[in-house]
């Protein structure tokens, strides 16, 4: 199992991204850093470098995530899945806030996931109030 991934396969991964994050929905054009291919179910637990198992992070989601699968719903304080972009809907799992500055988690796995990858840290919320005021928002429509 290679750890490498091919040129041709992040293309891939940031096509089906469209330039986001897709943990926190943060535009790559929008920052100024270069965002990474994640291994959604990391090398470490059998995870393999496919399409259906990579996907495009942020550096500061990437690094709270970590090699971690699951952690615990910050309501219940059971141990959950961590969302899995992949299988799974970010509009299931996540909302924005009235005012489009915060994630919401409306799911155990949601919640998890919003306090794990600390999606909703005081920088990206000022972030996030600005890209509103521009119209850059990364609100993403039905």
């Amino acid at each position: 199992m290679s750890s490498t991934v091919s040129t041709q396969l992040s293309l891939q991964v940031h096509t089906k991204a469209e330039g986001r994050c897709e943990y926190c929905q943060t535009p790559e054009e929008l920052t100024v850093t270069t965002f990474e291919v994640d291994h959604i179910v990391p090398l470490s637990a059998g995870g393999a470098t496919t399409l259906d198992n990579l996907c495009l992070a942020c550096p500061t989601c990437n690094r709270h995530k970590a090699a971690r699968q699951s952690a615990p719903d910050p309501e219940t304080d059971q141990s959950v899945p961590l969302y899995h972009p992949r299988q799974q809907e970010w509009s299931v799992h996540f909302a924005w806030s009235k005012d489009a500055t915060q994630i919401v988690g409306l799911t155990p796995t949601g919640r998890a996931t919003v306090e794990t990858l600390q999606m909703n840290r005081p920088r990206m919320v000022r972030l996030r109030r600005l890209w509103m005021k521009t119209g850059h928002h990364p609100i993403r429509l039905g």
